[in-house]
């Protein structure tokens, strides 16, 4: 008995554990990704996309969003910053369908929050000295939010919260 009952609780710990891999039908459900043409994970952000250039946000790419999903919110901030983390670009309720944000563009229907040189646009990467983490931060959301024009990332934070369907992100370096 004893031997059996151990059994049963390493097979649920199993099963429990392991990520589903496809969905009804054997389709691979895969998981949400963001990307970049312009720069791959863990490589430097072209000075185009920072203040040293156009200043400008650089083209991405979602791929897998999870099924049920309604809109996107990204969050570009910089944990490396002499002040803490430095906030780039807040935007939310970007349609469920996009799986491309153009170059220096915003989706049709999104809404952009305050970044942290208090405007409501993209700042781009634009380190003291040393080279910076740039994290994009995509959530799946199973609903559009009702916030504000130039709400913060605290904002837009709390209101995410208990309707991320799925997170992906993109990290990109800069030195000056």
């Amino acid at each position: 008995m004893r031997k059996f009952l151990l059994f049963t609780v390493t097979l649920l710990l199993v099963l429990v554990t392991t990520p589903q891999t496809s969905r009804a039908g054997g389709e691979p459900m895969g998981d949400l990704k963001i990307t970049s043409p312009a720069f791959g994970h863990m490589e430097m952000i072209p000075s185009r996309y920072t203040c040293d250039g156009e200043d400008v946000n650089p083209p991405l790419k979602i791929e897998n969003p999870p099924e049920g999903t309604k809109s996107f919110a990204l969050i570009v901030d910089d944990p490396d910053a002499p002040v803490g983390i430095w906030v780039h670009w807040v935007v939310w309720n970007i349609p469920g369908d996009v799986r491309e944000i153009a170059e220096d563009s915003v989706p049709e229907g999104a809404r952009q929050g305050r970044n942290d040189w208090g405007k409501n646009k993209y700042g781009g990467p634009c380190p003291p000295s040393g080279t910076h983490r740039y994290f994009f931060k995509l959530y799946a959301l199973d609903t559009t939010l009702d916030l504000p024009e130039g709400s913060t990332k605290s904002d837009l934070e709390r209101a995410i919260s208990g309707h991320v369907l799925g997170k992906a992100e993109l990290i990109g370096l800069y030195r000056r």
